[in-house]
């Protein structure tokens, strides 16, 4: 089989992970409670499954990924993790007591912490230019799983049988539902999945440089070009400004000498000139800093866009249904195809901003959705915190406000981790990008018990969401400079020394 085809059942096989992650919420979602309610557990323990999903995945993030940049695979690893998504599933099946339930939340929760290993590879295995529209299908993939799950619940309701001591119904259902998925996914990943060589890494940067290289070219920035001498030197100069400014100017010497002087200013020297072989198969984490990677200024600013928005996503997702049954009184047939009208909404988001990021810097589209998510904020703090007007009033004023918040998310959401991987070292991606999902995860941790706490005092619960966007977009607009990849010569010295 042909490195072509590899790659194309490799990026499916990626797909079919998150289509299951996005299945595996909007099945179980719509039962636990009741579930729970059939093994006498108190209220407090919805919260405590659904907090427990996130934090194993929390915790299991980072580690996945540290794993994988030490080894530089990830096939292994999710089938690893996926052993946790089938036993955690089918321990959800059993559903013995409220204890198990909330174990196999917990257990399940390990598995998604396979994701920061998948993002690290994708990462590595792709060009800046095609980064942000593979990461815009790889998150559509999760949301057409919310979109198709809640029809997997027509059908799953309909169980009433017995597998031996085992019931099953429309509550033990999605746990066998899910664990046989798992199981062939773990099938797919055997046969379909393979861990992209260096020498394809190696090729994609050495094309990046040789795309930039010409377009220099055609400027005129390197005018000699048979003496072979002077072109690495030419090389430093064009790619010796921080994160990736072009120096011009008619004199060479002197920008050829500045240029040197401010990229051993900029990156931290080698022990020699040239990487040898030795040093590229060293540790990834060697001579690696926590804070020198992650309390940077761009960096701060993209974690900080995944947490706000993934915390205002959740605590809108919490506030949703109380709301429309207080207003509208909406059911569950009602919430579902609401839910499914916003799933379309998203897909079709993230195909447009997949589209979108061909043409425009991530930059951009993260300015773009963060002024839509603002739009959306004003509005829903003015109607939806006490709706104005009569019924169809009312409830205008919920769709357009729903529709403006779901509208942002695929926006921020795809410009925030394609840049979050540029300006990360690329060696040590993997335990970033877990980095990155533990974020994440304690804001849809906090996001739901802020919002469900607060569903009596809209003001309150809303006013602090905008001021989270109004905060983030500060961020956004003091450091929009710093919010670009590095040159590819100095991220490739940047990941050489351990970030």
């Amino acid at each position: 089989m042909d490195d072509r085809r590899k790659r194309k059942l490799t990026f499916l096989t990626i797909g079919l992970v998150f289509l299951l992650s996005g299945v595996e919420y909007a099945v179980i979602l719509p039962t636990i409670w009741r579930y729970l309610q059939t093994l006498d557990a108190a209220p407090y323990f919805l919260g405590l499954a659904l907090s427990a999903f996130s934090l194993s995945g929390l915790l299991s993030g980072p580690l996945f990924g540290h794993w994988s940049d030490r080894t530089g695979t990830s096939k292994k690893i999710i089938l690893f993790a996926n052993c946790f998504e089938i036993i955690g599933n089918f321990m959800y099946f059993m559903g013995f007591s409220k204890w198990l339930l909330l174990s196999s939340r917990l257990v399940a929760g390990v598995g998604t912490g396979a994701g920061s290993s998948i993002f690290g590879f994708l990462t590595r295995s792709t060009t800046h230019e095609d980064r942000a529209t593979v990461f815009a299908a790889v998150m559509a993939c999760r949301q057409a799983g919310l979109l198709i799950g809640p029809a997997f619940n027509i059908f799953l309701r309909l169980c009433d049988f017995h597998i031996g001591p085992f019931v099953v119904n429309k509550y033990t259902a999605p746990g066998l539902f899910m664990c046989l998925l798992w199981i062939l996914l773990q099938l797919a990943v055997v046969f379909m999945y393979w861990d992209l060589p260096p020498l394809e890494r190696g090729k994609a940067k050495e094309s990046l440089t040789s795309q930039r290289r010409e377009e220099q070219n055609e400027k005129g920035l390197v005018e000699d070009e048979d003496n072979e001498e002077e072109k690495p030197l030419m090389g430093s100069q064009e790619l010796g400004g921080s994160y990736g400014s072009v120096v011009t100017s008619n004199s060479h010497m002197y920008h050829r000498s500045a240029a040197l002087n401010a990229s051993m200013n900029h990156v931290s020297p080698p022990s020699s000139p040239v990487p040898t072989n030795s040093q590229e198969s060293s540790s990834p984490f060697k001579n690696f800093s926590i804070s020198r990677e992650f309390l940077r200024e761009e960096v701060v600013v993209l974690l900080a866009a995944q947490f706000i928005t993934l915390f205002n996503q959740t605590a809108l997702e919490t506030m949703v249904t109380p709301l429309t049954q207080k207003f509208f009184g909406y059911g569950e047939l009602e919430n579902s195809i609401m839910y499914c009208l916003c799933g379309v909404e998203v897909i079709a988001g993230f195909l447009f901003v997949r589209w979108l990021s061909q043409r425009v810097a991530e930059r951009v589209v993260l300015a773009i959705g963060l002024t839509i998510c603002n739009i959306s904020g004003v509005w829903c703090l003015i109607f939806l915190a006490k709706p104005l007007g009569g019924f169809p009033w009312q409830l205008t004023e919920f769709i357009i406000g729903v529709f403006l918040q779901v509208l942002g998310l695929p926006f921020v959401a795809v410009a925030q981790v394609s840049l979050f991987s540029k300006v990360t070292a690329e060696r040590t991606q993997g335990f970033s990008q877990g980095v990155r999902r533990s974020v994440g995860g304690l804001a849809t941790i906090l996001g739901p018990l802020w919002a469900g706490g607060l569903t009596e005092n809209m003001y309150i619960m809303m006013g602090v969401m905008m001021a989270l966007l109004v905060l983030l977009t500060m961020m956004l607009a003091f450091s929009y400079d710093r919010l670009v990849a590095p040159a590819t010569e100095e991220q490739a010295d940047e990941s050489v020394n351990g970030g």
